[in-house]
């Protein structure tokens, strides 16, 4: 057994079997306490929240918490391991939520044969949390259910495997063509792979100024265009007026190479034939789709990111979902739309052009770091992500009209 198993084997049992749980936030030492915590002393706030359904928010914890729900139908690269083999990775987001946002979050695994089972049963349970985030669910079924959820639940409703990664390739991406002196509108883009983040991914990048019709993306079949005829809706929003068929047809003079597919996918020749100054964003894991070391042999012109925490430049989901929904929480948004997103990429982005405080460089061990090639997004443990990303998420939810709070007074605490 490898040194780095047994540690996370070890990690998940001891002291105590998992990495959650529930602590109680209120006196309960006392018959007094008892007697104000449950009957008859919590028959009040039953009452009050019979006659308005608003003072929920007032008299228990339903505001900031949220759900995080799968079907382990996708669990991390790992395939369709099924829903109790991935609570591991529901308890670890839930403990990614209160360690960077102190939001408190369950994790619930879905056993259903039916989509329609699966968003029925989300959507009965809802109204008990302040938002849901979907995590580990195959596409297609993933933008059915979303989509499905967000118009039936009162709560925001996201997943973070595609609009997390959208959100923090989108923030590297900006900042990496900015260094590279290209412009979004003018860069083509070549994005390998088809599923949920590729597509969340180019989508919210066009949001950002990309063109669509400069977009050329690949599935196991090869280049996705207008004449195939075996696209689901998803893929067919991409599909471009085109004759390169191949990734070799593909690359060839492409700004910006997108990976979110499978290792070792692009060849150093294939990088070879991108446009000078190329940004590559390999994201596999744990094996990109090109190794950096192998990559910077090929190309010293290149700026590179991949989704490993061992390289520059980690497209790390973190660095986004605790946050938006932090923002999202906090002015009681009922939805987490577009502006909110792109909200949060320009927060992510502009935060690696700052000074990186000493705790930074410190939970790093870097000596230093500034806006750069190796540095396009900022690290996990900043402090400064939290207010930075929530307080612009919750200005956009606010201006776009879908929140029920005003803005909050943002505390620093860097």
């Amino acid at each position: 057994m490898s040194d780095l198993k047994q540690r996370a084997l070890d990690y998940h049992a001891q002291p105590t079997p998992g990495k959650i749980a529930v602590e109680i936030t209120t006196s309960a030492e006392t018959t007094e306490d008892l007697s104000l915590a449950y009957s008859p002393g919590v028959a009040e706030p039953c009452r009050e929240i019979a006659d308005n359904v608003e003072n929920v928010y007032k008299y228990t914890s339903k505001g900031n918490t949220v759900a995080v729900i799968s079907n382990g139908s996708a669990v991390l690269g790992l395939g369709n391991l099924g829903p109790m083999a991935s609570k591991p990775v529901m308890e670890g987001k839930a403990l990614l939520f209160k360690r960077f946002a102190n939001i408190d979050s369950f994790d619930i695994e879905v056993t259903h044969r039916t989509s329609e089972e699966f968003i029925n049963t989300v959507a009965s349970i809802a109204d008990t949390f302040g938002g849901i985030n979907l995590e580990d669910i195959k596409a297609p079924e993933c933008f059915i259910i979303e989509r499905a959820l967000q118009e039936r639940c009162k709560v925001p409703v996201f997943h973070d495997d595609q609009h997390g990664t959208a959100i923090v390739t989108a923030a590297g991406m900006i900042n990496a063509l900015d260094i590279q002196e290209k412009e979004i509108e003018q860069a083509t883009i070549v994005c390998l792979g088809a599923g949920a983040a590729a597509i969340a991914c180019m989508e919210l990048l066009i949001q950002c100024g990309a063109q669509r019709e400069k977009i050329y993306m690949l599935d196991t079949k090869g280049v996705i265009h207008t004449r195939r005829t075996d696209l689901n809706e998803y893929k067919t929003l991409f599909a471009n007026n085109t004759d390169k068929r191949t990734l070799d047809d593909a690359i060839e003079g492409a700004d910006v190479f997108v990976g979110v597919s499978g290792p070792n996918l692009l060849s150093p020749e294939q990088l070879l034939k991108m446009a000078s100054k190329p940004i590559v964003f390999a994201c596999s894991n744990p094996d990109p789709e090109i190794k950096p070391d192998l990559a910077h042999s090929v190309r010293d012109d290149l700026i590179m990111a991949t989704g490993r925490s061992d390289y520059p430049n980690q497209v790390n989901n973190v660095l986004c979902f605790p946050f938006i929904f932090r923002g999202a929480l906090d002015v009681r948004a009922r939805k987490i739309n577009n502006e909110m997103k792109v909200a949060a990429v320009h927060a992510i982005r502009t935060l690696a052009k700052e000074p990186v405080p000493t705790s930074v460089l410190e939970a790093s061990g870097e000596s230093s770091l500034s806006f750069g090639k190796d540095y396009i997004i900022p690290r996990p443990m900043d402090p400064r992500l939290c207010n930075n990303v929530a307080s612009a998420v919750a200005q956009a939810a606010v201006d776009s009209g879908v929140a029920a709070l005003p803005i909050p007074d943002y505390v620093n605490n860097d």
